[in-house]
């Protein structure tokens, strides 16, 4: 893990596409912006966790739900 040091307005540059800015600071809350094509999704990472765990779950069907899901 890259560990970095950023204050209010400064950025880090992620390959040539993305970029990730401190826009404010509040107590213990950070808020920073992400730049990035349209086609890089960005989530929370609870966010993101939640959508693989669904994934997974949906990917799980048996076989006999498959079938009788075609028949319909």
């Amino acid at each position: 893990m890259l560990v970095l040091t950023r204050k209010r307005n400064e950025a880090i540059q992620i390959g040539e596409d993305i970029e990730v800015k401190v826009l404010g600071i509040e107590g213990d809350q950070v808020k920073i912006g992400i730049s990035a094509p349209s086609s890089v999704d960005i989530y929370r990472k609870e966010i993101y966790l939640d959508i693989m765990h669904e994934n997974n779950q949906a990917a799980n069907i048996p076989n006999k739900l498959v079938n009788l899901l075609k028949k319909t």
